[in-house]
């Protein structure tokens, strides 16, 4: 057993009616190896809470930053040109409530709320905006593992009437890999949000272009999209598909896929060049489903709503398949 503190504690602390938490002073990330699942097809390095990413938007608990499949990447990042690798997504980082931190209402300027899976963030402005990188209070973290599973536990300071406990369990499968979450409200308020993966997505490191298909298994419904930023007009939107006349140097963006129909949580990418294929799929209907992407990278996005009153817990799945294509 490997018990992780998330950050080296300084002696300041925060006396307040409503919390008792300790102020970390953040420190650079440690430049340690990943946590490495290996099998015969499939290789996951997952970075540890302290390691690397250090910044605030994404989840802390199991950072899967690259996939391989028989010694192919299937990973990617989120940006080719930043300088500091600690502060952008990687691979198969999710994220608890992109729209807002839990308890971020409530807070006043100067006062902190939850982003769940990090800790606690200092609220500087009216407008939660998730791309911004505020202070942060780590929460505390607990790593286990066997040669299969790495199982994470994320346990949050009380404060504002909110708390929780987080565990993310990664288990490397013969060809693909699971995802299971339980989150347990300890707190006295309900717990409000939403969580999806990333998916910073490119098979064996090939640009998205013309040998790429995004499957959906329910119709897209451009009409109803939210938004629809295609400035090159380089994806073709079918009946349940995405294509690509080749390589967009501008990022691309499309939300609400299924028109706010629960729809199975489900994507397929197909690369065929390489002749593999990626899918997610979680347990539950989703009504919300976006993709993002850029010339190296496309991020598939499936969401679940979390709601959870005090005393009770949440439970869901995702699964990844890999797969070599006839």
């Amino acid at each position: 057993m490997l018990f992780c503190q998330a950050l080296i504690e300084t002696h300041l602390y925060v006396n307040s009616k409503k919390s008792n938490f300790a102020i970390h002073k953040r420190y650079p990330p440690n430049k340690i190896m990943p946590h490495i699942l290996k099998n015969k097809n499939i290789e996951i390095h997952i970075d540890l809470p302290t390691e690397n990413y250090n910044s605030s938007r994404f989840d802390w608990t199991g950072k899967i930053v690259n996939v391989m499949f028989q010694n192919i990447q299937l990973a990617s990042v989120e940006s080719l040109t930043s300088k500091n690798k600690t502060q952008i997504g990687k691979g198969f980082y999710n994220e608890f409530g992109i729209d807002t931190g839990l308890g971020f209402n409530e807070a006043i300027i100067g006062d902190w709320f939850h982003k769940i899976g990090v800790g606690l963030l200092k609220k500087e402005s009216e407008s939660y905006i998730f791309s911004e990188n505020h202070e942060i209070i780590p929460a505390k973290f607990q790593v286990n593992h066997t040669p299969n599973t790495l199982l994470i536990t994320c346990t949050a300071s009380l404060h504002n009437g909110y708390c929780y406990q987080l565990k993310k369990e990664i288990t490397i499968q013969e060809n693909g890999f699971t995802i299971n979450y339980s989150i347990e409200n300890t707190g006295a308020k309900e717990i409000i949000t939403d969580e999806y993966v990333h998916n910073f997505t490119a098979i064996d490191k090939e640009f998205i272009d013309e040998n790429y298909i995004l499957k959906f298994p329910f119709p897209l419904k451009p009409a109803l999209f939210i938004e629809t930023v295609n400035p090159e007009q380089k994806i073709e939107i079918g009946q349940t598909d995405l294509k690509f006349k080749g390589t967009s140097k501008e990022q691309f963006f499309f939300s609400n896929l299924s028109g706010n129909e629960k729809v199975t949580a489900q994507w397929e990418l197909l690369n065929l060049k390489s002749k593999i294929s990626i899918s997610e799929t979680g347990d539950f209907k989703t009504d919300k489903v976006n993709v993002w992407g850029w010339k190296h990278v496309i991020s598939p996005e499936l969401f679940i709503t979390v709601s959870v009153k005090p005393g009770q817990s949440k439970n869901w799945t995702r699964t990844y398949n890999i797969a070599s294509l006839p």
